[in-house]
C-alpha cells in the first residue's frame, strides 16, 4: 500500500503554517499523520447506510434542580483573604492608566 502522506508533504504543510521542523520531527510527524489518514480510511469504509444521523450517541437532557439561596459568605471574612480591600470592596490596580 503507498504512503498517504510523504515527507515532503509534511514539510510542505510545515512552511505553510510557518514551523521549522528537524529531520527527526519530520520522521515523526510523517509517521503520525499517515497513520491518522490510515485511520480515517478505515472509518471513511465503514458501511453506515442504515446509520441515521446523529449529534450526540446518547439521548441529552437537562437536569433542572430549585433555584433557592443558600447561606452568604461572610464578607469581612472574603475581604480578609483579598490581598487588598478599601471601604468593603476588593481594591485591584488600575487598568488602561486610569485613576479613581
Amino acid at each position: 500500500m503507498p504512503a498517504r502522506i510523504s515527507r515532503d508533504d509534511v514539510s510542505h504543510v510545515a512552511r505553510l503554517a510557518l514551523l521549522e521542523l528537524t529531520d527527526d520531527e519530520l520522521e515523526r510527524y510523517t509517521e503520525q499523520l499517515g497513520a491518522i489518514l490510515e485511520h480515517a480510511t478505515d472509518v471513511e469504509a465503514l458501511d453506515l447506510a442504515d446509520v441515521a444521523p446523529l449529534s450526540h450517541p446518547l439521548p441529552v437532557q437537562n437536569v433542572f434542580r430549585d433555584d433557592e439561596p443558600g447561606d452568604a459568605l461572610d464578607r469581612e471574612e472574603v475581604l480578609g483573604q483579598a490581598p487588598a480591600a478599601e471601604s468593603g470592596r476588593f481594591r485591584v490596580p488600575a487598568i488602561l492608566g486610569e485613576e479613581p
